[in-house]
């Protein structure tokens, strides 16, 4: 069955209020923020899988390995003090683990020092906010532990990492900026102590990103490709981490994208949707499929969506892989449907894509509290979901008619 393939028709079609019932349920507290291998990152996929089906896709689900997942499983108990009196930090707020810390759940007591500059043995060690952490590690024997700065959203939220360095062989915390400045000016003045835990271990778990196909291409004819992660980073104890903009909004964008195109592309059309797993850890999903698309030796056209919360001025772009023309489609989208893009950074699975050698664009349209409690659904404009989604049915159905030639001056970013 095929729909009306008028352009203007389809865009008629695009529900912001469908994409905000999409991002509620994702958001929700039953899938307790989606990180890769839970038990909330499973009920998302069995919902998600339940909603393509009834698009009609044939639809699968495919495991890869993820190892060594940073998991907080205890809030950690944080006090310091000096002359002036003692306080408790707030978890998420003044102080949080750092993702390269040991796991060390007793509390450790001990005076203030400044790395790099007092003697090591038994402090807490300040590291200055112009030290990195790697200089910091220099001299730290028999240290307690580091304390290091990080910047606070709008709200006050520190925001949570699963990516990054392998664990040190210290606990490590996380300070906000002005609780920072207090324990460094008492550490510099010889004053002061702190008592912290590190409760943070690593899960090796299973992700599972699933498959779509909703339209099979012939050959010569356009294939489409269209991406989003629904991982999460998941909730810590005691504070919920929603994932709305970071990144339901992406999937919700999809899900409603292939809703209307599923009947509107012209025959010998290709549509596939990939929901992907484990993008906070490293866009190990993303990883996984593309290896599988090089080995069936398939060449779809990637728009990977991260991040359609909030549109401030233009939507950010970036290409990778041979990307010419899909970036003149993406142009041509943005002017018919009026939405203005940007060459711009989007450091999501697009680069997965291009990476491996395919023609993949990402495209983000900004969020709100980025990895904290923060990203909650009504942060969320339904306006953006509309007009991103709006430009990704202009870009497939362009890409399913256009010529093969044309030219963009957004840019072709590797």
């Amino acid at each position: 069955m095929t729909g009306s393939s008028n352009l203007a028709d389809l865009l008629e079609q695009v529900s912001a209020d469908r994409m905000v019932a999409t991002i509620a349920v994702l958001a929700s507290d039953p899938l307790a923020g989606r990180r890769v291998g839970s038990r909330g990152g499973a009920a998302a996929r069995a919902w998600l899988v339940d909603q393509l089906t009834a698009l009609g896709a044939g639809v699968r689900t495919e495991e890869f390995p993820v190892r060594a997942v940073p998991q907080v499983y205890e809030a950690p108990t944080v006090t310091w003090g000096d002359r002036n009196g003692t306080m408790e930090l707030a978890f998420g707020r003044q102080v949080a683990i750092h993702p390269a810390s040991a796991d060390t759940p007793d509390i450790r007591r001990g005076a203030l020092g400044v790395a790099g500059k007092d003697h090591p043995a038994g402090r807490w060690l300040v590291v200055p906010a112009d030290m990195s952490l790697f200089d910091a590690y220099r001299d730290t024997r028999g240290a307690a532990g580091l304390l290091v700065r990080r910047p606070v959203d709008a709200e006050g939220w520190q925001f949570t990492m699963l990516a990054g360095p392998d664990p040190g062989p210290l606990p490590v915390l996380t300070l906000d900026p002005d609780t920072h400045h207090a324990v460094l000016t008492a550490a510099t003045a010889g004053d002061g102590w702190l008592a912290g835990a590190t409760p943070l271990r690593r899960d090796d778990v299973t992700g599972a990103n699933i498959h779509a196909c909703l339209r099979q291409p012939v050959p010569a004819g356009a294939d489409l490709l269209l991406t989003a992660h629904y991982d999460g980073v998941g909730d810590h104890p005691g504070l919920r981490l929603p994932g709305a903009s970071d990144n339901a909004t992406g999937v919700a964008v999809v899900l409603e994208a292939a809703r209307i195109l599923a009947t509107a592309l012209p025959n010998g059309a290709g549509l596939s949707v990939a929901l992907l797993d484990g993008e906070e850890v490293g866009a190990l999903g993303s990883a996984h499929h593309a290896g599988q698309l090089r080995a069936a030796g398939a060449a779809p056209m990637v728009i990977n969506v991260d991040g359609a919360g909030r549109l401030e001025g233009a939507a950010a772009v970036e290409a990778g892989g041979s990307a010419h023309r899909l970036l003149a489609l993406l142009d041509q989208a943005g002017r018919h449907t009026g939405i203005p893009l940007t060459a711009g950074p989007v450091a999501s699975d697009n680069r997965r894509y291009g990476g491996a050698g395919f023609a993949a664009v990402g495209i983000g349209a900004g969020m709100g509290g980025y990895h904290s409690p923060a990203d909650t659904p009504d942060k969320v404009d339904p306006a953006t979901l509309d007009a991103i989604a709006r430009l990704v049915v202009a870009t497939a159905h362009l890409a399913a008619a256009a010529p093969a030639t044309l030219s963009s001056p957004i840019g072709d970013k590797r």
